[in-house]
């Protein structure tokens, strides 16, 4: 693991928790994540055409409910899930309204972020080339960072472009806004810089709190909360997890 996370065992928490998740698994591991599953989110994984696809979900989704399960004191088959007004999922029945969470998966990582009182957003991306980064920040990124990526070094943009990708994700998912708030209407600063939200239409920036995450290598994500000062533990689940904890 990167400095910062700490390798420990899911529990009851009152501190904002961001989770990595290592989705590389052996083959029988892989096999042990369908108990932890729904129907719904079983069919929903097979879906995928890809196989890498289908494994991430599979992991991803029996890993967000161990830590759902464990934090909320509840057997894992007893979360109910449901979409919110733009199709965030959240937790409904029994558990509604007890904790915010959000799932990112990119790659061989996911980050899984678990917030008791404000609304929480994640993403995680995995560091590769981006052919087009410049014509996309044009086109759908502020002004101001669209032409700070354009300033840098033609070295620096693949990485600073998506530390800024997972900055912006972060923010819009923690909203639960989806597609409906276009990306050039929040503005924020650009990698190495701290993350720090610079201007969104509609709301104050300054009631927001980011944090730079490198749950992996090769990877780089953010975690989005929108309460001011707002600190988190970095956690990252043991690899064996699933033996920890048989279904």
């Amino acid at each position: 693991m990167s400095d910062g996370w700490i390798v420990t065992e899911p529990g009851p928490t009152d501190t904002i928790q961001i989770w990595s998740v290592d989705l590389a698994l052996s083959t029988d591991r892989l096999a042990r994540c369908d108990a932890w599953l729904s129907p719904a989110e079983a069919a929903r994984a097979g879906r995928f055409l890809r196989a890498e696809d289908r494994d991430r979900s599979r992991v991803s989704h029996a890993a967000l409910r161990l830590i759902l399960a464990h934090a909320l004191g509840v057997a894992a088959e007893a979360l109910a899930f449901a979409p919110g007004p733009a199709g965030k999922p959240e937790l409904a029945g029994a558990q509604a309204g007890a904790l915010h969470f959000n799932l990112s998966h990119s790659g061989t990582r996911a980050l899984v972020g678990v917030s008791p009182k404000a609304a929480i957003g994640v993403d995680v991306e995995a560091l590769r080339p981006v052919p087009d980064a410049l014509r996309i920040a044009r086109a759908h990124f502020a002004r101001a960072e669209a032409e700070a990526l354009a300033a840098l070094r033609p070295e620096e943009v693949d990485a600073a472009f998506t530390g800024l990708w997972t900055r912006k994700e972060a923010v819009v998912k923690a909203l639960g806004a989806g597609l409906s708030l276009p990306l050039d209407h929040l503005a924020l600063t650009l990698p190495p810089a701290p993350p720090r939200l610079v201007a969104i239409v509609g709301d104050d920036p300054e009631a927001w709190s980011l944090h730079h995450l490198e749950p992996g290598p090769g990877t780089v994500g953010t975690a989005a909360i929108r309460a001011a000062g707002a600190t988190i533990a970095r956690c990252a689940l043991p690899e064996d997890w699933l033996d920890r904890h048989p279904r």
